[in-house]
């Protein structure tokens, strides 16, 4: 929602390097912005001073004690990657936010995160037990709970740490009051408004009887306002032996409301909202489209109810006696049941994705996260949500309803379009209506994504400007200077001040290649990253996304940093920005693989976006040998195949290694793929075809014509067996080198040509079948948005009518003899393929032939096309190789196949392990004893 530029970012490494800033920011007069993933959402990330960054070194679990139930971590820990640690003690951390696959403690501290599961776990303060900082005099600091003799003797120090004791224990007396009538209803869990002043009366010795006196709580949601962390001590819970999902389904949303307060009366884990908003938008996402099989028909809400127990009978007859109250109510039409963990990861996996969903809708569906964190007592909800829905009929505007109705906090998101003056002004008159609203209620105005910009100026609306004063006092007890993320929380600026979508926004006007016929316009598909994160998860993940991050773990090379430099680059008045250096070079470590256009919430399309950037570069500044080289590489197939002995042995000496290196860029620890002794096509002109049976085109290309024809010749026996008649396609190129290397003028003469030839084909119906992944989703993905307007229906009849090999097996399943194999295929997918389509059909297909398939779940092999050749990119290459692919494939069992639709990721397993990789139709026609 925000941005601002800082003076610099700086990487810690240890508590002396933050020290040091501290000091530094003192002498120069500098703010300092402590920022770990960056996926907070009302602007408390961004600063104008210093940007202290420790998601790249304070990344260490320092300690993990199972007896104990506590982790030792530092603040650039991902959540995720703790709790793949603490689990195999069957201990976790509770705390559990949609975004837990990169968000960091140290973010989850700042921000006091909860997520779904806070009716049963609470927030991450109730779970923190010790932090460790540094002070705003750039001294450290030790929070823990201490009993009254112990906080008697910190009061008694001669340092700014005594000074925050003595004066913080003067502050909750004098005010102790006054914070209780003030706050947020006591029964409200998630209470992110202003510092935790209610909760630290709470204990000991304001509450005889409380817990301990421990600052740790307070520091606990002050966005680093107060104290910045170089460590914390975390309490861990129990994993619960099983769980089980009921998902209830309604047309009202007052039905959903009401479904919450009989549902949180069965003690459950988790009761989440989720609306139809959303819900569409999982239609259009290609990652969560598996991932709506639960829904009935098109409910326009769903709640997402968890229950945790001993036993399955007892989660059975619970869900049982629930979905009978709900009935006796009449509220709800369909109660689907889920147990099954992988079944109810997926769901989970649906829910998570919301917030990124909702943030892709495009850019005439904006969101602006101004009043989407507010939260009221859970028998308030109904009424609350019904005042809320009286405020959108004043404004006229819609809104998207989701999120946490177990502990009464709904994320409401308007539309409203910020870069007009009239969505500004309307934008503020609702802020304050809302929190206006919230004092009604006793609520707090954020639920967990924190105060920040967004919401800090409305605080005193809140609490009172008695207590804002008071705010105050503890912002100059702990850090006098504001040197700690100024603006937030106390002293803010006005809500429109710093939007990154502003009335002063402006894209550059600029022309594309592409028609971005989906996103309506280039600087839609810019604008799309909303900054959820998702493409800085490590490759301990399940997933692709982002192959050179998960190497680099800069911030440039993720797909969010990339789609920052476009936006920047393409919104103003500079005519040059084809020309940008910058850009070009956050772009360098862009493989092209298209997982974000599938695991990014928002379907951020980076490759497509590299393909037009380069175009306009090549345009304005030329190309360069190397890049000519691999767009056009294939072309020089037909010589060289034409002396096949001599042309390998050729391309295998030294001299030409050192020359393609010198000339074209080709690392010299690469060996170029031999050439095959006959083309494809010249085999096919004396191959006796099956006459007769339906026909089928058989689409080769380049590489499997030259390279590797066994392949095409397998898949023609396999084809034939099953009855059809196969022909070769007249052409062999996709365009796809012309596509990854940004030579569109190329690639659209390709696609038209393709377009045209394959008439005869698509137009009577005859099934296109690719064997190189690449290239015959090329046909589907790229075709459709480059192709000029009077080729773009012939060009959505030609990717409608083209399969992969697996697909086109799957589909006609009952062709293919049933087989028993004792051959176990490990899997590991093409990145289009998991991206586009998924991994189904091809384990399918070797499945039906009685193969047992594994499915790796690896990640990008690393080649990407030219990219692995390249010499400024072949040990990035590698290193993306030892993520993922390297080690799963030299785990696996010795009998085992390896299976790699992908040329280039058979190159490069061979290349890097050693290991042959064989095509799925090599392996089906074994299977049928055709080869």
């Amino acid at each position: 929602m925000y941005e601002e530029l800082p003076e610099g970012v700086a990487f810690p490494s240890t508590i002396e390097d933050i020290q040091n800033l501290v000091r530094l920011a003192n002498e120069k007069d500098l703010s300092i912005t402590a920022r770990s993933a960056g996926t907070s959402l009302a602007g408390q990330a961004t600063g104008g001073g210093i940007i202290m960054d420790v998601s790249r070194h304070m990344t260490h679990i320092q300690s993990i004690d199972p007896i104990e139930r506590t982790a030792k971590v530092q603040p650039g820990v991902i959540r995720d990657s703790l709790n793949r640690k603490t689990l195999q003690h069957k201990l976790f951390f509770g705390p559990d936010t949609s975004t837990t696959s990169r968000c960091m403690l140290g973010g989850m501290l700042g921000n006091n995160s909860a997520g779904s599961f806070s009716i049963k776990y609470k927030t991450t303060r109730d779970h923190v037990i010790e932090m460790n900082v540094v002070l705003s005099d750039g001294r450290t600091a030790h929070f823990c709970p201490l009993s009254n003799e112990e906080l008697e003797a910190k009061c008694n120090l001669d340092s700014l740490e005594g000074h925050i004791y003595r004066s913080m224990v003067e502050l909750l007396n004098t005010h102790k009051e006054d914070i209780k009538k003030s706050y947020p209803h006591p029964e409200i869990i998630r209470r992110n408004t202003g510092y935790a002043l209610d909760k630290l009366l709470e204990m000991e010795p304001f509450t005889e009887g409380g817990r301990p006196f421990n600052l740790s709580e307070l520091l606990c949601g002050s966005e680093g306002t107060l104290a910045l962390t170089t460590s914390a001590t975390l309490n861990l819970v129990e994993k619960p032996t099983y769980q089980l999902l009921i998902i209830p389904q309604f047309e009202h949303l007052n039905d959903a409301m009401e479904a919450t307060k009989i549902a949180v009366g069965f003690n459950p884990s988790a009761v989440e909202l989720v609306d139809h908003i959303i819900l569409d938008a999982t239609k259009e996402n290609l990652e969560q489209q598996k991932n709506r099989f639960f829904l009935e028909g098109s409910p326009k809400y769903i709640l997402i109810i968890q229950f945790d127990g001993e036993t399955k009978k007892e989660l059975i007859e619970k869900a049982a006696k629930f979905r009978t109250s709900l009935k006796a109510e009449n509220l709800g039409q369909a109660y689907p049941v889920i147990s099954e963990p992988e079944m109810m990861n997926r769901v989970w996996e649906l829910r998570k994705a919301g917030l990124g969903l909702l943030m892709g809708l495009g850019t005439e569906s904006r969101t602006p996260a101004f009043c989407e964190d507010t939260s009221v007592r859970v028998e308030d909800l109904p009424a609350y949500v019904s005042d809320f829905k009286s405020l959108l009929e004043k404004y006229d505007t819609d809104c998207v309803f989701y999120a946490h109705a177990s502990v009464g906090e709904l994320h409401f998101r308007p539309m409203i379009d910020t870069t007009t003056k009239e969505g500004i002004q309307m934008m503020k008159e609702m802020a304050l209506e809302v929190a206006d609203l919230v004092k009604k209620y006793r609520g707090s105005l954020s639920g967990e994504h924190g105060d920040g910009r967004a919401r800090s100026p409305y605080i005193e609306k809140v609490l009172g400007k008695d207590m804002m004063l008071v705010l105050q006092q503890v912002k100059e007890i702990w850090d006098p200077d504001y040197i700690f993320n100024p603006g937030k929380i106390v002293d803010p600026a006005p809500i429109e001040k710093g939007l990154r979508y502003s009335p002063k926004y402006k894209r550059a006007e600029v022309e594309t290649s592409f028609r971005y016929r989906k996103e309506g316009s280039f600087g839609n598909a810019i604008e799309l990253c909303n900054g959820a994160g998702v493409c800085r998860k490590l490759a301990e993940s399940e997933g692709t996304m982002c192959p050179s991050y998960q190497v680099t773990k800069e911030e440039r090379d993720s797909t969010r940093g990339r789609a920052n430099v476009f936006r920047q680059v393409f919104s103003g008045e500079d005519p040059n920005t084809f020309a940008s250096e910058e850009l070009k070079e956050a772009l360098d470590l862009c493989l092209s693989c298209k997982a974000c256009k599938s695991e990014c919430p928002a379907n951020v399309d980076m490759a497509k976006m590299k393909a037009e950037f380069m175009n306009g570069w090549h345009k304005t500044n030329g190309s360069d040998r190397s890049e000519r080289f691999f767009a056009s590489a294939s072309s020089l197939y037909a010589i060289g195949s034409a002396f096949p002995a001599i042309t390998n042995f050729l391309l295998g000496t030294s001299l030409s290694k050192l020359m393609l290196s010198s000339f074209f860029g080709v690392d010299k620890r690469r060996d170029l793929p031999k050439l095959a002794k006959q083309p494809l096509h010249s085999w096919y002109k004396k191959h006796q075809s099956k006459k007769g049976g339906s026909p089928v085109a058989l689409f080769v290309d380049v590489f499997t014509n030259y390279h590797e024809p066994e392949i095409a010749k397998s898949a023609v026996s396999v084809l034939e067996s099953m009855g059809f008649q196969v022909e070769l396609c007249p052409v062999m190129e996709s365009g796809r080198p012309q596509f990854s290397k940004g030579f569109l003028d190329e690639a659209k003469e390709i696609a038209h040509r393709c377009i045209s030839e394959l008439e005869v084909f698509y137009s009577n119906e005859i099934p296109i079948i690719g064997l190189e992944p690449s290239e015959i989703l090329t046909f589907r993905d790229e075709f459709p948005d480059i192709c000029d307007d009077i080729y773009h229906e012939n060009a959505k009849r030609l990717a409608n009518s083209s399969f992969t090999f697996e697909e086109f097996i799957v589909s006609n399943s009952g062709l293919v003899p049933t087989k028993n194999q004792d051959r176990k295929i490990i899997l590991h997918g093409h990145c289009y393929t998991k991206a586009l389509t998924g991994n189904t059909s091809t384990i399918e297909a070797l499945q039906l032939v009685g193969y047992e398939v594994e499915d790796l779940k690896t990640g990008c092999c690393g080649m990407a096309g030219s990219f692995g050749y390249e010499k400024n990119h072949y040990d990035v290459s590698m290193e993306i190789g030892e993520l993922t692919v390297f080690p799963s494939i030299r785990d696996k069992e010795e009998s085992s196949v390896v299976c790699a639709p992908g040329f280039s990721c058979r190159h490069q397993i061979k290349d890097g392990i050693e290991e042959e990789a064989l095509h799925p139709a090599i392996l089906i026609a074994r299977a049928l004893s055709l080869s």
